[in-house]
């Protein structure tokens, strides 16, 4: 069965227990109030009765009593029994009053039997004749040596078959609720679930090449939190089948290249020519090492999106700025600078943050001639970090400071330089990895500033300047 099935028929069973089990609470309750009823009426006529013979003369003539019999023939006719009783005088042994005037229970012998030991003590007795349930109760009486007693009978099933008409009432009631709520349990079930089967049609729909579909959302339930989750899902999948194409797009095109140098030398490889064969090899050996170095870099690019890529620590980012100035000195005769160094500690990775550093330091040699300056600094505002690197060489034109960050992106080459355009953006993947972005911004009095930012907070903001050296 479907959930909407299911769900209809777990309420529909839960609605027809709870109204079975109101109508049976409702049965016991008013079975057990009719019994109650019953015996208070039937009190009531006893009570009355005892009243008068107690006085032992007629209310009216002041006369009393001759017999038993007329103490009964005054009560019945003073006392107005219900529709569901019956009053019978007994003296001696026979039936000498009733009220009603006629019944033909009288006649019936096992009414007379059941009645025949209550006229000398008083009881009830239940009795089942004729097809009615009766309730027999009597009073006896005794005057000068003649003995009766006025019996209380009263039949059971009068009040019983209204309780079982109410009940019945009650029944087609329940089963028209039951009805109304099973078929608004439906309606609102499949509407609920409707994002659901939208959900699975999406899916179906969703192709190896195709990743663009999503689900609508409507409404703030939890429903729609799961649509918007699996929203996500898909624009993570998305995004994680574009980079894999694209990494494999990229990686074909730039091994591209490389593998047919290879191939074209060693196709016209003069096996009989020690000086060729020497010659070929230095420049073979030469280009596997530039492919081993962009497959390194494409791979680090692919594992910028893994959560181990980066392992946070603490870091104090003042020692980390003046370690990156001293590891930088190394990579080109540059006049190095150190702009600042913010005091504290951070929670981050120190080797990829002195990746990325050195890498736009090396970027930066690259752009600059010897003599100029490079500077590498450091701040905090209170909730950021910044690392940055400043040269004074050409700067970067406003319309390629976008293109530079991505994967192959390249600006203005300088002589010699046999990057991949693989370094700027494996510096904005470890940004990103902390949760901060790369910018690129002009310099002072001109150049280039390249800027990592980064989220943060420190155990001290108290920035320290350091001179320039």
């Amino acid at each position: 069965m479907s959930v909407r099935v299911r769900i209809t028929a777990t309420v529909a069973a839960l609605v027809a227990l709870t109204l079975a089990g109101a109508g049976l609470l409702v049965y016991a309750i008013e079975t057990q109030r009719l019994e109650q009823q019953t015996a208070d009426d039937v009190d009531q006529e006893l009570d009355e009765f005892a009243r008068l013979n107690g006085g032992g003369v007629d209310p009216v003539t002041g006369a009393g009593f001759a017999s038993v019999q007329d103490l009964l023939e005054l009560f019945m006719r003073r006392n107005v029994p219900d529709d569901d009783e019956l009053l019978v005088g007994w003296v001696g042994d026979r039936v000498v009053n009733l009220s009603p005037r006629e019944d033909p229970l009288v006649a019936d012998p096992a009414f007379l039997a059941a009645a025949a030991p209550l006229v000398d003590e008083a009881d009830t007795v239940r009795l089942e004749t004729a097809g009615e349930r009766l309730m027999i109760t009597s009073q006896p009486v005794r005057r000068g040596g003649e003995r009766g007693a006025l019996l209380v009978v009263v039949r059971l099933e009068e009040d019983q078959s209204e309780l079982l008409d109410t009940m019945r009432t009650y029944a087609i009631v329940a089963a028209l609720s039951l009805l109304l709520v099973t078929v608004v349990a439906f309606w609102q079930s499949g509407r609920l679930l409707a994002p659901l089967r939208v959900l699975r049609e999406t899916a179906e729909e969703i192709g190896e090449t195709d990743l663009s579909r999503r689900i609508p959302t409507s409404g703030n339930d939890d429903i729609t939190a799961l649509t918007r989750t699996v929203n996500g899902m898909l624009d993570r999948l998305e995004s994680a089948f574009t980079g894999q194409r694209q990494f494999l797009d990229d990686a074909g095109h730039e091994l591209k290249t490389p593998l047919t140098v290879l191939r074209g030398h060693l196709e016209l490889l003069d096996t009989g020519s020690p000086e060729e064969v020497a010659e070929t090899r230095v420049l073979l050996l030469d280009e596997v090492d530039r492919m081993a170095r962009l497959v390194g870099d494409l791979i680090l690019l692919a594992k910028s999106d893994r959560p181990d890529f980066v392992t946070l620590e603490p870091v104090d980012l003042a020692g980390l700025t003046e370690d990156l100035v001293a590891k930088a000195r190394g990579l080109g005769d540059r006049e190095w600078v150190l702009d600042g160094a913010a005091a504290g500690t951070l929670q981050a990775d120190p080797q990829r943050l002195t990746q990325a550093v050195l890498q736009l330091a090396d970027n930066a040699v690259k752009h600059t001639a010897p003599g100029d300056t490079v500077a590498i600094g450091s701040s905090y505002d209170g909730s950021r970090v910044r690392l940055w690197v400043r040269d004074t060489g050409p700067g970067v034109p406003p319309e390629q400071r976008d293109g530079i960050f991505e994967r192959f992106g390249r600006g203005p080459v300088p002589e010699g330089d046999e990057g991949f355009g693989l370094g700027l953006s494996i510096v904005s993947a470890i940004a990103a990895a902390h949760g901060g972005r790369v910018l690129v911004e002009d310099a002072e009095p001109h150049g280039a500033r390249f800027v990592l930012t980064l989220p943060a907070t420190l155990t001290s903001t108290e920035e320290h300047p350091w001179p320039a050296s």
